[in-house]
């Protein structure tokens, strides 16, 4: 009986073995991109927990398939437990959205934490220095000493102007409030 399943047994011990190297790699890789970027710790931590639970879904994915689970089966129970996930998120789709968001936001946009921004938004402008940036919403700082939380998504789609704080400094100066 253990020699029909020892070759199931081996492979499985070996995926899960390259499960750990692979998951160093990739944090050493996201590492690397946010220290050449110049990103902060909290970040790095949020979006290397987010890609491990992406490698352990594939290491399930993986083990499933080693041990033969018939992929009617494997598809009916995906569909199942996919449809009770979509019903129950359906409403929290904006907090899906946000981390994706924070995701794409860490690893392509210009603006940092410390930066001066100012988001373009005809009803709603709100201008002030990101203090952080988090899987859901980004924080700023406004110029009223007011913490205001914005959702990373939102500032996906509306235009963002970064301040110059030297060109800033040097314009309060030409410029003396009177």
């Amino acid at each position: 009986m253990l020699s029909l399943y020892t070759t199931q047994i081996i492979v499985t011990l070996i995926a899960v073995l390259l499960f750990y190297p692979f998951k160093q790699f990739i944090a050493s890789l996201i590492k690397r991109f946010s220290t050449k970027e110049q990103r902060k710790d909290r970040r790095v931590k949020t979006v290397m927990r987010l890609f491990d639970f992406l490698l352990a879904v594939i290491l399930i994915v993986v083990i499933l398939t080693i041990w033969g689970v018939e992929p009617q089966s494997a598809i009916l129970a995906l569909t199942s437990v996919f449809t009770v996930i979509g019903v129950a998120m359906f409403a929290q789709w904006s907090l899906l959205s946000n981390i994706t968001a924070g995701v794409l936001l860490f690893f392509s946009f210009p603006f940092r934490i410390g930066d001066d921004i100012r988001i373009q938004d005809k009803d709603f402008p709100v201008e002030g220095t990101i203090i952080d940036i988090k899987a859901f919403c980004t924080i700023l700082l406004s110029t009223e000493k007011e913490r205001i939380s914005y959702p990373n998504s939102l500032l996906l789609q509306k235009g963002i102007v970064i301040i110059d704080k030297k060109l800033k400094r040097k314009t309060q100066e030409d410029n003396p409030v009177i």
